[in-house]
């Protein structure tokens, strides 16, 4: 199977990432085999969540690379900090956060971070077709 990609403009704002949400709608819609509905809205959550965290965490702007691999559909944020995402527990009370990795990492196959030489890194997630 070849690879199909979708590099995203740089995602800066909320506008910008409801485009990322529908560009992956549009990206698996896309796609010459067909992706189970279910599939397809994990692709669209674990980009809406890697995005949001890129834009709070990661320095304000980040892209999004969308890959179709054989079995999986890689999501791959990039942002310009070198802080990796924290696993930590979900906050129940105060309403500060702690799910969105957590649940990145239970509906991915496997996840990823890769610094960049040039600065930044990369968080990329592969999620079942």
């Amino acid at each position: 199977m070849d690879t199909m990609g979708l590099n995203a403009a740089i995602i800066s704002s909320p506008a910008s990432l409801a485009d990322a949400r529908d560009g992956a709608r549009d990206f698996v819609a896309g796609l010459a085999d067909p992706v189970a509905a279910d599939a397809a809205d994990n692709v669209v959550l674990v980009v809406s969540e890697l995005v949001t965290n890129s834009l709070r965490h990661g320095g304000g702007a980040c892209t999004l690379d969308l890959t179709e691999h054989p079995g999986s559909i890689e999501v791959a944020v990039h942002d310009r900090s070198t802080r990796a995402p924290l696993m930590r527990r979900p906050d129940l009370h105060d309403g500060t956060g702690g799910f969105g990795w957590p649940m990145v990492n239970r509906l991915a196959h496997a996840t990823y971070v890769t610094h960049s030489s040039a600065g930044g890194k990369t968080v990329s997630a592969f999620l079942p077709r």
